[in-house]
């Protein structure tokens, strides 16, 4: 099920009716309501990996005990183990055992050994990382004696399997989600109608933006001619507001879904867009990843402690596990390599924009510095996102080549080219919103507080009127397969 599917409507409506109409003086049933839910949401794509979900959280909430009551630290560590080997095992069998045999088998050929890989040929169970996740940083927490493990089961499962987040994120922490779990819930109308108005401009930017930007991003990348360098580069402009507009949408109807059952998710995306520096937008990107990765990985790895080579390593080793957690190819490895090449620099001398802002006199200038900032770290986040893109490497060195040639200089030219104009009018209304309304966790939060009521919902009816116009060019989610 997904949050755009007509299906969605009445399964949210009768768990909504029954949370907070029948069972809403008695935590336990709200509780076994959201496991029942998240399980029925989960199984409209796969009932079958419904039972993986659960032996994922059956295993974790055992060895979570095991862990909290061994008598020994060498047990403890044993068990934190065993939890992580079949978590990263299942993970690993699901998604990366094709991935891996065939890249080996690859790499005997060029020694002139020809072996035939071992297939697997299994379905990718959707939302797999996301929940793995999710129980291997719960063991974390509880074998660094973080906090103590659940004894309630059914908080537990409602923490892993929780379905506004349970298929694309965000990567909720146990220290977050768990209390909310295990207090009683009362019907907040302001934090529900805050959630309606998240969930509506999340839906704004699926239907609108994420999907119209993806349909002509498809035309051209999928285009089976050699296209011009401007072609290409506006191909990943289309891409970039796509990925941002489809996965940062999601988590804002995932946020919106959540408070309208009186849940707060953590923020996932702080308008990377206007960051103004690579640094900055990874701080401002996928946040529940990043600091998952942060602190889970670089920081049990020596983070910035060990001097400034074992810091480049590490933050190498992040990117390249980064880029393979989104998925088994080597072309996100390349794109994780492109960022941390592109991000080394920045991280070890800021000398430079030290140096410019010294010549910075009065707050006009430094507008001007920053909007330059802003478009040069668009630009180049947009050139890194095609190696996400495009998943064959002689394309990705095709589309370099032709970028980086004076056919950048020509005008952009693809079929149904003039079909676009009206989507980069709807961009430029979605980045005006999400600039004026930056200061809130989500665009709509404080941008309309205090106007009258007639402009509110003039402004909510003119988002609804777009999406029925401009829907129709559905795109799966892109994370999804991830």
């Amino acid at each position: 099920m997904s949050f755009v599917s007509f299906a969605f409507i009445p399964f949210f409506l009768s768990v909504f009716t029954l949370y907070w109409f029948v069972f809403k003086k008695n935590l336990t049933k709200q509780n076994i309501l959201l496991f029942v839910a998240s399980y029925i949401f989960y199984g409209f794509w796969d009932w079958r990996f419904t039972f993986l979900l659960l032996f994922s959280t059956v295993l974790d909430y055992f060895l979570s005990h095991f862990i909290h009551n061994s008598r020994s630290d060498s047990q403890r560590k044993n068990f934190f183990i065993l939890s992580l080997v079949i978590n990263l095992g299942l993970l690993g069998v699901f998604k990366y055992f094709d991935f891996f045999s065939t890249s080996f088998a690859q790499l005997l050929g060029h020694f002139g050994w020809k072996v035939d890989p071992i297939l697997l040929n299994l379905i990718l169970p959707v939302g797999i990382s996301f929940y793995t996740f999710h129980g291997i940083s719960y063991i974390f927490d509880v074998y660094t004696r973080k906090i103590s493990p659940e004894e309630d089961f059914v908080v537990y499962a409602v923490f892993v399997s929780f379905f506004p987040l349970l298929v694309a994120g965000p990567i909720e922490r146990a220290t977050h989600l768990l209390p909310q779990i295990q207090k009683a819930r009362k019907f907040d109308y302001l934090l529900a109608k805050e959630g309606i108005c998240q969930f509506l401009w999340g839906l704004f930017k699926k239907l609108v933006i994420a999907d119209n930007c993806g349909f002509f991003a498809n035309l051209i990348f999928d285009d089976a001619d050699i296209l011009s360098g401007s072609t290409y580069f506006l191909g990943a402009i289309f891409f970039s507001f796509q990925i941002y507009a489809d996965f940062s949408g999601y988590s804002e109807m995932a946020s919106g879904t959540a408070k309208l059952l009186g849940f707060n998710l953590i923020r996932n995306f702080a308008y990377p867009y206007f960051a103004k520096s690579l640094v900055e937008f990874w701080r401002r990107w996928h946040i529940s990843l990043s600091s998952w990765f942060r602190d889970y990985l670089y920081i049990p790895l020596g983070g910035s402690d060990h001097g400034r080579i074992r810091r480049i390593f590490n933050v190498f080793f992040v990117f390249c596990i980064s880029g393979l957690w989104h998925g088994a190819s080597w072309h996100f490895v390349l794109w994780s390599l492109a960022n941390w090449l592109l991000l080394m620099p920045k991280l070890f001398t800021g000398h430079f924009d030290i140096a410019v802002s010294k010549w910075v006199k009065n707050d006009f200038q430094q507008g001007i510095l920053d909007g330059f900032r802003i478009i040069k770290t668009f630009l180049l986040v947009s050139l890194i996102w095609i190696f996400f893109r495009i998943e064959s490497i002689s394309e990705i060195k095709l589309i370099f080549s032709q970028i980086f040639s004076l056919s950048f200089f020509t005008v952009p030219a693809f079929q149904y080219i003039e079909n676009s104009y009206i989507v980069a009018v709807f961009v430029l209304f979605f980045l005006i919103i999400e600039w004026f309304g930056k200061d809130g966790d989500f665009a709509l939060q404080n941008l309309l507080k205090g106007r009258s009521k007639i402009l509110r919902w003039s402004f909510y009816y003119f988002l609804i009127l777009v999406m029925i116009y401009k829907s129709g060019n559905e795109q799966t989610f892109i994370y999804f397969q991830f």
